[in-house]
């Protein structure tokens, strides 16, 4: 009998963890933060557990970099903390933050300094960083050899990975990042994707804020959206996009497939694709193979079956109630 090819779509470098069984790297507590009468972080709760690539979602002025700042000791809490490697960041800054790297919106870099030049003057404010740890760090960013040419001369991509250069200067274990691909063309988004994924290869974890919904789908093991300075969910992005139980089969003389599933008991809401022409229908008893096993007895054999997935933006949008113009 003739198999189609099933297959798992989007699939991402990291693989997925079990929360419950990892070290919690960052977590926040009861976290509120008030300006005046705006409460612009509310009673939130999140954890980041070691090794994951973390998406941290919301609309503009829905809170996030509020919370990174808190999260870094940059600003207090109203109320709540933030628990950086176990410790209260407000109060073992000294203990916690060395082991943190960070890279907040655009990087503020000396233009007429060279990449080099730039990693040793935050070192050297830094208390002072090895030649050798300098050059790992350039060639780990990818700017080993534009290094001696001044950061003027440097694309947004470039100076973007120096900026998390520099971050990475202390050999952190856990990578703050605001907004990394903000502004980058599609190659250097690609660039930072692929920087990120080496890094978490490495070992490092990962928390980032981004609009970039594409990228995040990607890249990150696990996401938290926020909105209006609430937490609307935290989960995996496979729990969040996974669909409705409905398939993607390609066959041959599809409208006539359409109306044999639909004339099923399991297949009224079968559809075709607008956009690819591909039978769009659940499966007898949510099977794949038994959808493909009845495709085939009738004579349409499928060339693929796919489980279909929500899109990410569809489901930020759908979460956040805000309009499609505030993401990218």
């Amino acid at each position: 009998m003739a198999d189609a090819t099933i297959t798992q779509a989007h699939p991402r470098a990291s693989a997925r963890r079990d929360p419950s069984t990892g070290q919690v790297v960052l977590q926040t507590r009861n976290l509120v933060k008030r300006y005046g009468e705006r409460l612009a972080v509310n009673d939130l709760n999140l954890a980041v557990f070691r090794g994951d690539i973390f998406g941290f979602l919301g609309p503009n002025g829905a809170g996030k970099t509020t919370t990174i700042r808190m999260s870094l000791g940059l600003i207090s809490p109203t109320e709540g903390s933030v628990e950086v490697f176990g410790q209260d960041v407000q109060t073992h800054r000294a203990q916690v933050l060395p082991r943190v790297g960070a890279l907040i919106e655009q990087p503020a870099l000396y233009t007429y300094l060279s990449g080099r030049d730039n990693l040793k003057a935050v070192g050297d404010a830094l208390g002072g960083v090895s030649e050798e740890r300098i050059q790992t760090t350039l060639q780990t960013v990818g700017l080993a050899g534009r290094q001696k040419d001044r950061v003027k001369t440097y694309s947004l991509g470039m100076k973007q990975r120096l900026g998390v250069g520099i971050a990475l200067l202390n050999n952190p274990d856990l990578l703050v990042l605001d907004e990394p691909a903000n502004g980058l063309d599609p190659a250097g988004i690609v660039e930072m994707r692929d920087l990120l994924r080496n890094l978490s290869a490495q070992g490092k974890t990962i928390f980032i804020s981004s609009h970039v919904l594409g990228e995040v789908r990607q890249l990150c093991t696990r996401v938290a959206i926020l909105n209006l300075g609430k937490l609307i969910t935290e989960a995996t992005v496979e729990d969040l996009t996974q669909g409705h139980g409905e398939f993607a089969a390609q066959v041959e003389r599809p409208q006539e497939a359409l109306a044999l599933v639909q004339a099923q008991p399991w297949g009224k809401s079968a559809h075709l694709d607008n956009g690819t022409g591909a039978l769009v229908t659940p499966a007898p008893n949510g099977n794949g193979r038994d959808l493909n096993l009845f495709l085939v007895n009738l004579g349409f054999v499928p060339a693929s079956l796919v489980p279909q997935t929500q899109d990410l933006e569809s489901v930020f949008l759908k979460l956040t109630d805000n309009m499609a113009g505030d993401v990218h």
